[in-house]
């Protein structure tokens, strides 16, 4: 007769896997969230800078807003896709033959999509100050 019901270590290791992937989701909510705040400050001090009487005969900055919304897409498209995986990674633990699986790593791919957002920003100012 074999015995269906877990062992107290097998369930205590499901707890503390599922409290780990809930300790990572706060930590994409927290980026993301920051993500999405500077973004959102950056828009609101080109918008500021563009109502006041010192600068209301620049042209507008598109490149910075555009910046501004950058940021706030990544940190939205990553919060989205944080909490897919999540999701993911608690039914993997459900399951009771769980194994680990190599996966495409979310952090990267945020790390990535900054980097090209702040490198199309540095080139983009560079042009523009050498051209004005």
């Amino acid at each position: 007769m074999s015995n269906n019901k877990p062992s107290t270590n097998t369930e205590l290791a499901k707890e503390r896997n599922r409290a780990a992937a809930e300790r990572t989701l706060m930590a994409w909510i927290r980026t993301c969230l920051s993500l999405i705040s500077f973004g959102f400050g950056v828009d609101r001090i080109i918008t500021a800078l563009q109502k006041s009487l010192v600068y209301e005969n620049i042209d507008p900055l598109h490149l910075t807003r555009i910046l501004g919304l950058s940021f706030i897409g990544i940190g939205t498209c990553a919060i989205i896709l944080a909490a897919l995986e999540h999701r993911q990674e608690l039914h993997h633990i459900q399951n009771d033959n769980y194994k680990y699986k190599h996966r495409s790593s979310l952090a990267f791919g945020v790390a990535v999509s900054i980097f090209i957002t702040g490198l199309f920003a540095f080139v983009g100012i560079v042009i523009k100050s050498y051209t004005n």
